[in-house]
This record gives structure tokens, sequence and C-alpha cells, in this order.
């Protein structure tokens, strides 16, 4: 790397860190405000308000508006370059413009592999934390309220609860059905059944196993027997959030279970594997459109640039959010929800460089 280049690094480097600190202290100054109340009704300690909550609070924040900031931090001191003649100087001395974007390009990777770190693993570890305290201090109590409950807990295996109660962690009117293709096998029914803490297994009280063995069937009644079952009670606490607390190992092992169990809900876990992977990309992909549409210097002055800026930036966000919600509904395919911004405006920022002149 040449001196240039180290001195564009540094500029965009430092110009990033600066307008992330602004917006995020925006927003932390509004989430307080709006939170103030629900702080006082709980009796929140303010240790917790700053150390559980707001401490982890941050870089969420700076990291979820990480790609849109990166661009923003581009167009800014790529038009303060411009406006000072010294991009017209940079490729008047026989750089290219390709050239140019080099110690951009090594920036936004550098922020790529920080982003890829934080948001599979660091930033979840933050959210549990964070998301504990909003359950606790800024949320009502929460209860399952779900009612005739099916579950897929195995390939042929399925589960059915009347109702739920979280707070002794007992389900009522249980059925546990073993089907192999459209055959009825074994059916178990249990007047309730009790989380047991110790053993960290299902007890069942009052149940009866009926097997099926082609015209023959057997009954078999008992009063309280232990099981252990692909079923926690973590199925039925609050899942306010649930998938931004799971590290990538996590986040794995949880849509499996999902597909295993054919559970509904996967395509949010889906979204959220796949935003990660492509929010790294995103990065420098919006890193290169911010140069080119702002190393022109413009008669409008760097505050038409700049706003240029943060108007193709919410476009993108806009783009993202409904494709997500898209996909949330079911109509859509998740991985394609989540390419379907960045290749979208990998296609304007081809067209920008083929028609913008520098």
């Amino acid at each position: 790397m040449k001196l240039l280049d180290w001195y564009i690094l540094k500029r965009f480097l430092q110009t990033y860190v600066f307008v992330v600190f602004v917006i995020v202290l925006v927003v932390v100054m509004i989430d307080y405000t709006e939170k103030i109340e629900d702080f006082r009704q709980h009796n929140a300690p303010f240790s917790k308000i700053v150390f559980d909550y707001y401490l982890n609070f941050i870089p969420y924040w700076a990291n979820y508006i990480s790609p849109l900031m990166v661009f923003i931090a581009t167009v800014f001191l790529t038009s303060r370059l411009a406006a000072r003649t010294e991009i017209i100087a940079i490729l008047s001395s026989g750089v290219s413009f390709v050239r140019l974007l080099v110690p951009y390009l090594i920036g936004a990777l550098v922020l790529s592999v920080v982003t890829y770190f934080m948001v599979n693993y660091l930033i979840p570890k933050a959210n549990k934390v964070r998301i504990a305290f909003e359950l606790q201090y800024t949320k009502d109590p929460y209860n399952f309220s779900g009612r005739n409950v099916h579950i897929k807990i195995a390939p042929d295996v399925y589960a059915y609860l009347e109702s739920y109660n979280n707070y002794n962690r007992t389900g009522y009117k249980f059925t546990l059905e073993r089907i192999e293709g459209n055959q009825l096998k074994q059916k178990l029914t249990a007047d309730r059944i009790e989380w047991d803490t110790t053993r960290r297994k299902w007890a069942m009280y009052d149940y009866q196993i009926r097997t099926i063995d082609g015209i023959r069937e057997t009954l078999q009644p008992g009063t309280r027997a232990d099981t252990t079952l692909n079923l926690k009670p973590s199925d039925f606490e609050n899942d306010f959030n649930l998938f931004e607390t799971f590290t990538l190992p996590e986040l794995n092992s949880y849509i499996d279970l999902l597909r295993s169990r054919g559970a509904d809900g996967l395509e949010i876990y889906l979204l959220e594997k796949y935003a990660r992977d492509t929010r790294p990309l995103a990065i420098v992909i919006l890193t290169v459109i911010g140069v080119i549409v702002s190393a022109r210097k413009s008669r409008r002055g760097v505050g038409w640039q700049v706003a240029l800026g943060f108007f193709l930036a919410f476009v993108y966000l806009l783009f993202f959010m409904l494709a997500k919600g898209v996909a949330q509904s079911g109509n859509m395919d998740p991985l394609l929800a989540v390419w379907l911004p960045n290749i979208v405006f990998t296609f304007i920022g081809v067209v920008l460089y083929k028609t913008i002149p520098r």
C-alpha cells in the first residue's frame, strides 16, 4: 500500500467510526426516552440499565446499521475529497478509478470480517443479556396461551397438548403418537406431564400406552413414569427475538431441530442465518456504489451528495425489509429474499459505473 492508500483508508475508517457513533448516540437517546417509564414501572436498577442493557444495546445497533453507515461514510468522505479537487488530482496523476477503489475495498473488507464475527458470535451473546433484561424490565410477564398444540418432535412422532402452564411447567391432556406411513403404531395418553428440573425429564401421570401390531392391540396403564422427549420447557417460553440470541452453531442446531419437527416459523431463522452471510458482502457493494456516486465534484456541493447517499442507503434498507417481509409470509424463498437487495444493488452499481462520468 502506498501513502495515498493509507491516507484514504485512515480517513475512511475514522469517518465510519464517527458516523456510527453519532447515529448510535441518537438511537440510544430515543430508546431511553421511549423506555424510561417501563424502567420506572418495573423498578429496573440503574446499574443493570447501563451494564446489562445499554452496553449490549450499543454494539447490537452499531452492527445492525453497519452496512448503511459504511455507505454514508464513503459518500461523506469521497464527496469531501472531490469538493477539494483531491479526486481530480489523484486521477490526473495517472491513478485509474479502479486503483482508487483499492483503499476503500481494503477498509470495507476489514469491516466485513469484523462484522461477520460480531454478528455470528459476539452480538448473539450480548443479545442474550439485553433481551433477558427487556423481558424482565420492559415486558409484561409471559404466559403461554396456546391451546390444542400439535408438535412434530421426530420424523414419525407427534405430540399434542391441550394447554401448558409456564409457572409449574406442566402440560395437560398430553398425547404422543407414533405413525408409520399412514398407520398408527403406538399412542400414549396422559392426564398431565410435568418437567422434572432435577432429572431433566418429563414425568407422566395417569397414562396409558396403546400399542397396535396388525390386528393385535395391547394397553398398558400406569400412574407415573419418566420419559425423555425432544421437547423442552423452553419450547413454551417467550420467544421474543429468540433468533438474535443464537450464535451461528446454535442457530444451525435450532434450524435442524425445527426441520426435524416440521414446525412452523422456520423462515424467521433461515432469514436470520442468510442475512448474517450477506451482511459482509453488502458492506463491500455499498462502499463501491458510494465511491461511484460521490467521486465527481458537484456544483450542488457536498450536502447534495451526502443527501443522495442517505437516500440510496434507506432505499436499500426499505428493499431489504420488504423482501424479508414477503419471505416471512412464505411467498418467497428466504435465501432469495436476503440476496435480492445485494443482487439488485450490484446491478445498480455496474450501471452507475458505466454511466456516471468521472
